[in-house]
């Protein structure tokens, strides 16, 4: 019997289409465009991006009992 080793390398892009954003968030290509307030970050050539880092941000201030961190320090400040 033969062994073989197969290597695989996957890479997440830190910058989406919105295809890829809705699939990211798991919801239909039609909801994501009425519910991500994640404004797209322009490219070159007219090309529109959304960065994971501000859609994972999105996400989790969408979490119940999620604070807003800003908030929460001025709020203890007085």
């Amino acid at each position: 019997m033969t062994n073989t080793m197969l290597n695989i390398k996957v890479v997440q892009p830190r910058m989406m289409s919105m295809r890829q954003a809705a699939d990211y968030i798991g919801v239909p290509l039609k909801r994501f465009s009425r519910i991500c307030s994640v404004r797209p970050v322009a490219l070159a050539e007219g090309d529109e991006r959304y960065d994971i880092r501000d859609l994972d941000q999105w996400l989790d201030h969408l979490k119940v009992g999620h604070a807003d961190p800003d908030n929460e320090i001025v709020g203890r400040l007085g």
